[in-house]
């Protein structure tokens, strides 16, 4: 039987270029050889987006139509919507009773998220308490294999020492210790430089129309060192550049050797980037068309994976009861 993974993401906005190349590239590799199960975690989203909760319904469907255009494909993979199964928060209880706060405290995204979100206010109980339930999303499924970048690598220790914790206390084998497999993330800022994120309003989004892609692309920041057009270039150091590298490899040594003497200016050089990310994006595009012609039809995928995932969770929950001497009543 092939190994189980499980991932997800958190419908808190449009999706990006940095969650391209950053998961559903990885994703559409990896329903191949795994046995997926790929989550929408719109109770992680609530946890950050409380305060305004009008837009998340939209989100999961517009995220789910971009995973799908992206190529997941429902017919290999599960996708589903995490709070249509009841058993995460259920779970999430459950480990929620022996995990020390040290543990979640010491998270390093918890600090960092706590020091640079500011248009949020993230001092809540469910906040400090985010890892506990990924570590039920993931263990719920018995995932033994979880994608993360190195960022991550700390909430999946975690989630091993949760489920350490808990076969442990109730002298069961019912959670495996859930292994990485560790995503290479190419490097990609956003627009201006810092790091992709719809908080920076810097962002190249998967939906962007061609109009709106080119214009974004022309304002991106480039060499800060290329004051004048006959100056010569240092691309190393371009965002622009950096593009070239991830989606238009094929281009990227007659750009740099361009932008080195001189030959090419950052305004053609931009447009260059515009017109070939335009087409690489092309049949994301059409295939997104369709399934915003068809939105049932993304209904009915959703609901249909979120039907499998409630089988697979209320089976693992059954073991929990027994392993914990709380069986059903009825």
């Amino acid at each position: 039987m092939k190994k189980r993974i499980l991932s997800g993401m958190r419908p808190t906005g449009k999706l990006h270029l940095g969650h391209l190349v950053g998961a559903l590239d990885n994703w559409v590799k990896l329903q191949d050889e795994y046995e997926c199960f790929f989550m929408v975690a719109d109770w992680h989203a609530l946890m950050s987006e409380y305060e305004d909760t009008s837009q998340l319904a939209e989100n999961r469907i517009d995220n789910t139509i971009d995973w799908l255009s992206a190529g997941v494909d429902p017919e290999k993979s599960t996708v589903f919507i995490q709070s249509g199964v009841r058993e995460h928060l259920d779970l999430y209880m459950v480990l929620s009773c022996f995990t020390p706060l040290g543990w979640l405290e010491r998270c390093p995204t918890y600090k960092e998220q706590l020091r640079e979100v500011t248009t949020r206010n993230l001092h809540t109980y469910a906040f400090l308490g985010y890892p506990v339930l990924q570590a039920a999303d993931i263990l719920l499924y018995k995932a033994g294999k979880v994608p993360v970048g190195e960022d991550q690598l700390p909430h999946l220790e975690l989630t091993r020492e949760i489920a350490r914790r808990f076969n442990g206390l109730y002298k069961s084998k019912i959670f495996p210790e859930p292994e990485a497999i560790l995503t290479p993330t190419p490097r990609l800022l956003g627009l201006d430089g810092r790091k992709m994120s719809k908080s920076y309003n810097n962002t190249l989004n998967l939906s962007d129309p061609e109009e709106v892609l080119r214009k974004k692309i022309g304002n991106m920041f480039t060499d800060p060192k290329r004051v004048l057009r006959t100056d010569k270039g240092h691309p190393e150091t371009c965002n622009v550049h950096a593009y070239y590298g991830v989606f238009l490899p094929e281009q990227k040594d007659e750009v740099e050797r361009g932008c080195r003497s001189a030959s090419l200016g950052c305004t053609d050089c931009k447009k260059m980037l515009a017109a070939g990310l335009i087409e690489k994006l092309k049949p994301f595009h059409e295939r997104r068309e369709g399934f915003l012609k068809d939105k049932a039809k993304v209904k009915r995928i959703l609901e249909k994976g979120t039907e499998k995932a409630r089988a697979v969770a209320a089976g693992t929950f059954s073991e929990v009861r027994e392993a914990m001497g709380l069986p059903r009543l009825a």
